[in-house]
């Protein structure tokens, strides 16, 4: 990893006409893909500088999202922890329950408005993504099919219920692990079928470009929404830029969102917390950065990034108890803003996890996703570190109510 200072760095300059962040990113795919990827960069493109398309979809994130979502200080789980003042951006209030409405709203609508496409597919692990894409298909009228592991459909039935109530086929996939790295290949594989009609609408800022900054961009409203809000005490902030903005990283869309519009405030740490499992010793986790044995440079889904891998390079089993941040590789920009030094990167085991759950639903009567609880967790170490006077901002990405069966059965088997 080769550090840089972050002053000498252009953001604004990735990723560069061939999707690349560095040495991340690109674009591998079959050529069959090429010209559907081509043609979604010249549809977003075109819609980025459309007036019209930026009003329609502002206007759905206000009246049918509910954005801006609020900002709330967590005083009790600061004054439990005795260190930095915490705040929450609530993502969970997001119509669905979690960010991903975001993104699978602007995909929609781009297809909608600019692709002429009739039929969406998606991959999802936790779920959240699924439902969101089947949201957005239902409101805009989109037939919509969405694949998922057997393995996440059994600890994730609300939301298959959810997806189905919202009119979108669950195809269920039960090769490899049966979690989210294989619904991704078998919506790749739709895809790759069904290509003159169908709109792949991936769920994080991973695969081939444009992907990564496509997904950044729609998520960026996060961040965006954030910067003026903690300036504005009116708006719940503390007036004043945080010290540290913490996010779970799975694919990293959630995170990316939060972190791309401060990435220029050097005096803000961005710190992205990957998924430790039970642990990083034994390999049953997914924490990609954490595990330079496994974790190496490699390419999977249509990008170049780092990757779990066993001795013989093939992709290596994960593990989370959360389903939404067990996927073996990480996006692209996460990989470049580790090397040039802008970000920083942890992990939560499940043990930390559900301690961070438990504390946020005691000390302020939220009930927060596992992926989001990954974040909560990591803070209970961060803030007794730092000063009264510091600030963290955390991004909760999500709800837990489609946790409660994992949670309730990790409680009772001793995980209090």
């Amino acid at each position: 990893m080769t550090l840089t200072t972050p002053s000498s760095v252009n953001f604004g300059a990735v990723p560069d006409e061939s999707g690349r962040f560095g040495p991340y990113g690109g674009k591998y795919v079959p050529e069959t893909l090429m010209p559907a990827l081509d043609e979604l960069e010249e549809a977003y493109l075109n819609a980025r500088n459309d007036q019209e398309f930026m009003a329609e979809l502002a206007h759905l994130q206000h009246t049918y999202v509910g954005r801006p979502t609020p900002l709330s200080y967590a005083r009790r789980l600061s004054e439990e922890l005795g260190g930095a003042q915490i705040y929450l951006k609530r993502e969970d209030l997001a119509h669905s329950g979690a960010h991903k409405i975001n993104n699978a709203l602007g995909q929609a609508l781009l297809m909608k408005r600019k692709m002429g496409k009739t039929r969406i597919v998606a991959e999802t692990g936790a779920g959240q993504h699924g439902v969101a894409t089947a949201t957005a298909a239902a409101l805009l009228g989109i037939e919509c099919i969405v694949y998922m592991g057997t393995v996440d459909m059994e600890r994730q039935k609300p939301n298959v219920f959810r997806m189905q109530l919202l009119g979108t086929e669950v195809r269920s996939v039960d090769s490899g692990s049966q979690t989210l790295k294989d619904a991704i290949n078998e919506a790749i594989r739709d895809w790759v079928t069904n290509v003159e009609t169908t709109h792949y609408l991936l769920g994080s800022a991973l695969g081939p470009h444009p992907y990564p900054a496509m997904v950044r961009d729609f998520q960026s409203i996060i961040g965006l929404e954030c910067y003026r809000q903690m300036q504005d005490p009116a708006e719940g902030g503390p007036g004043r830029m945080p010290d540290a903005i913490v996010a779970c990283v799975g694919g990293g869309s959630n995170a990316i969102g939060i972190f791309h519009p401060f990435l220029e405030e050097e005096g803000v740490r961005l710190i992205g917390v990957e998924a430790g499992g039970h642990g990083i010793e034994d390999g049953e986790h997914a924490a990609r950065f954490a595990d330079p044995e496994r974790g190496r440079l490699g390419v999977l889904q249509g990008t170049k990034s780092y990757v779990l891998q066993d001795s013989d390079g093939q992709i290596a089993l994960t593990h989370s108890i959360s389903a939404g941040l067990d996927y073996a590789s990480v996006g692209p920009e996460h990989a470049w803003l580790r090397d040039v030094g802008r970000s920083e990167y942890t992990y939560c085991t499940d043990r930390q996890t559900l301690e961070g759950f438990k504390a946020l639903c005691e000390l302020e009567g939220i009930i927060p996703a596992l992926e989001s609880a990954h974040a909560i967790g990591h803070v209970l170490e961060l803030a007794p570190q730092m000063e009264r006077d510091q600030v963290v901002l955390v991004n909760l990405s999500g709800r837990g109510d489609k946790d409660l069966g994992t949670v309730m059965q990790a409680f009772g088997e001793g995980s209090q």
